[in-house]
């Protein structure tokens, strides 16, 4: 089983919940067969994702002095261009008709523990049918010892599979559902059947750049293509090499490295832009102290349909599909005791992804660490919910997070309606139906029972002054619960939660 993937880029947090705006547009760059990169016919893929050549300089230091400063409004003006081209739009991939191939091992120190290879081609099926104009022709599991050779396949296996592509008239690519496959691998089984080849890793590739829509998520995923360019560029110059020779094609590789290095730099530049910009903001909403909940699982468990029924937000929409979106959004809600928290909409987790799509991600997982208790959300009407459980905390173990936010994470067995009498076989699990709306409160119960005892805030009575100005600030600063007024001596007993840095200042402002 392959390391899970935090899957969605982020926004930052706000106490109202408002989506980032969506900007810009992202190069398609899906791989085409034996492209020539320096040819006049093939090398739109490498330019389109490299924008235009000599405009790749890093940033030099700009002076303060007569003629050197600009105002905020060029710089912003000067980043959005500079977004645009990394951002830059590259020809539509189009429809494909695939057959999906699920390399099977059956002993073995890597055959799969927690799934069956029928439930592993299902999900591959699924991916497929995530994207618009890719339908799936058949599908087919052949066993193999050794998936990791260029072949894949034994040799009978090999021949089956050659056959059955030779016999669909109308295919113009294979799915091997497997992490990533060797340059070399590709290029073998594109020149034996004739088409296009994909892998786990350009797959949900294309589908992130469909589904993207902040600019963060469209850079992040711009990232994770660089080492898939820099594989293919490097496999193209091999191959052109051997075909004509020369050095003109080695110094055209050079100079073709070249953008992409710094197209890469360009893009880690912007993301740690917007990343700056997002700390200023979650400090922003530190200082407001509004508890923070981040909803986490594996892809189309739920999240989003849950937290549309814990905050009552009619502007979220959840899709019944994997990845249906890959940006963070924030949603303002209340726990029983009209405590205002922020509920994070995070990503959708996926299992056997290679480390390169992981990393250029990482990023939008640095505000999960700041958040007072992660919510684990399953669907447990999956038959491969144990090993989706098992895919989302092998992330969160990698996560650096503080351990009593890794302690205190709340598991939540969705879509319990299509099951017939659930009865949980953990304990200390909460069990919902995020649609029907079966236990929603005992869920806001938990939440605040933990939020209160992590963030340590307070539930007080505190006696104030109806004359005073001790009533407003309580509403400003804390959550009013409730109001006792004793109209005889004009004062008032006011239930709050309060947390300590509060409860200090009042004290401070207004002493017994």
């Amino acid at each position: 089983m392959g390391s899970g993937l935090l899957l969605r880029g982020a926004a930052a947090l706000c106490a109202r919940g408002l989506r980032a705006a969506a900007a810009g547009r992202l190069c398609p760059l899906l791989p085409r067969p034996r492209a020539r990169l320096l040819s006049t016919g093939g090398a739109w893929c490498l330019r389109a994702a490299l924008g235009p050549p000599g405009q790749g300089e890093p940033p030099r230091s700009v002076g303060r002095g007569r003629g050197a400063a600009h105002s905020e409004e060029e710089e912003e003006d000067g980043d959005e261009a500079e977004l645009e081209e990394l951002l830059a739009p590259g020809p539509p991939p189009g429809a494909q008709r695939l057959l999906v191939v699920h390399p099977a091992v059956k002993w073995g120190a890597k055959k799969p523990q927690l799934t069956t290879a029928e439930l592993q081609i299902a999900e591959a099926v699924a991916l497929i049918n995530t994207l618009h104009n890719w339908t799936v022709l058949d599908k087919i599991i052949l066993s193999t010892k050794t998936p990791e050779k260029k072949f894949i396949f034994g040799k009978g296996n090999f021949q089956i599979l050659t056959e059955k592509i030779k016999g669909l008239p109308h295919i113009t690519a294979v799915f091997l559902n497997i992490e990533r496959l060797s340059p070399l691998t590709k290029k073998e089984l594109e020149d034996a059947w004739g088409v296009t080849v994909f892998d786990r890793y350009t797959v949900v590739l294309h589908i992130f750049r469909c589904n993207a829509r902040t600019k963060e998520a469209k850079l992040q995923i711009a990232l994770a293509e660089i080492p898939l360019l820099r594989t293919n560029l490097k496999n193209e110059m091999s191959q052109l090499d051997q075909q004509r020779g020369g050095s003109r094609y080695i110094m055209g590789s050079g100079k073709q490295y070249r953008l992409l290095k710094e197209k890469e730099f360009k893009i880690r530049n912007a993301l740690e832009k917007l990343r700056r910009k997002r700390s200023i903001l979650r400090a922003q909403r530190e200082r407001r102290e509004f508890p923070v909940i981040s909803v986490m699982g594996y892809t189309n468990c739920g999240k989003t349909t849950l937290i549309k029924a814990l905050t009552g937000d009619e502007g979220l929409q959840p899709q019944d599909q994997l990845f249906a979106t890959l940006d963070i959004t924030a949603h303002a809600g209340y726990l029983p005791s009209h405590l205002a928290v922020i509920y994070v909409d995070t990503i959708g987790f996926l299992s056997e992804l290679p480390h390169d799509l992981i990393e250029s991600f990482s990023a939008t997982l640095e505000d999960v660490a700041y958040s007072d208790l992660i919510v684990h959300v399953r669907d447990v009407s999956h038959p491969e919910t144990a090993l989706q459980k098992a895919s989302v905390l092998s992330v969160l173990k990698n996560l650096n997070l503080p351990s009593h936010l890794l302690d205190s994470v709340v598991e939540v067995h969705n879509k319990v309606d299509l099951i017939e009498r659930y009865q949980s076989p953990e304990t200390n699990t909460i069990a919902v139906s995020a649609l029907l709306g079966y236990g929603l409160e005992e869920l806001k119960e938990e939440i605040e029972r933990i939020v209160l005892k992590t963030t340590g805030k307070k539930i007080l009575t505190i006696k104030v002054n109806l004359a005073g100005p001790q009533l407003s600030w309580l509403y400003k600063e804390a959550t009013v619960q409730e109001v006792d007024v004793m109209p005889e001596d004009g004062t008032a007993n006011v239930k709050v939660i309060i947390s300590n840095s509060a409860l200090g200042k009042y004290k401070k402002l207004f002493p017994q």
